[in-house]
């Protein structure tokens, strides 16, 4: 193989910022941080979402209507074209 062609592969720690989830797997990302991790010094990478916090694999789905797009889509168009009912409240 051709010297300095293939990036540096190695071992990374995965830090879950949302539920402090850590795990080691081996990457080519660059980083400027390390962590020690089970007595190793490891490279850090910084996430905000893992399997341990995404709601497809936790089981928890929430429907987040940010700042009301709902309410004000049906305020705009009404319940014209819509196959849903406009809950009372």
């Amino acid at each position: 193989m051709k010297v300095d062609t293939h990036p540096n592969y190695r071992e990374v720690v995965f830090h879950d910022l949302s539920c402090d989830f850590k795990f080691v797997t081996r990457s080519t990302i660059q980083t400027r941080e390390m962590i020690t991790h089970e007595g190793k010094e490891y490279p850090l990478v910084k996430i905000e979402v893992s399997a341990e916090s995404h709601p497809f694999f936790t089981g928890k789905h929430k429907i987040v209507d940010t700042a009301g797009r709902v309410e004000k889509f049906r305020q705009k168009f009404g319940t014209v074209g819509s196959k849903t009912q406009v809950a009372a409240g």
